[in-house]
């Protein structure tokens, strides 16, 4: 024989709600401990990304840097 009581909803209620602030909680810890999203890629970036690599040097950094601005 099953017992209902008018309290059973609830506890369906809260249950989910348990659920739901655990997913948040995983998909919180997910996203701050992932990779960084920086955006989109600007011209400026990729201009100091090369300069960082070596593929131009300071000058042409530079008359390219005053070109963006």
């Amino acid at each position: 024989m099953m017992w209902q009581s008018p309290m059973m909803g609830w506890m369906w209620i809260w249950s989910l709600l348990v659920l739901a602030v655990l997913a948040g909680l995983v998909w919180a810890a997910v996203r701050w401990t992932g990779p960084q999203y920086l955006g989109p890629t600007t011209a400026r970036r990729i201009l100091d990304e090369r300069y960082a690599r070596g593929e131009i040097d300071e000058d042409e950094y530079r008359r390219r840097r005053a070109g963006l601005a």
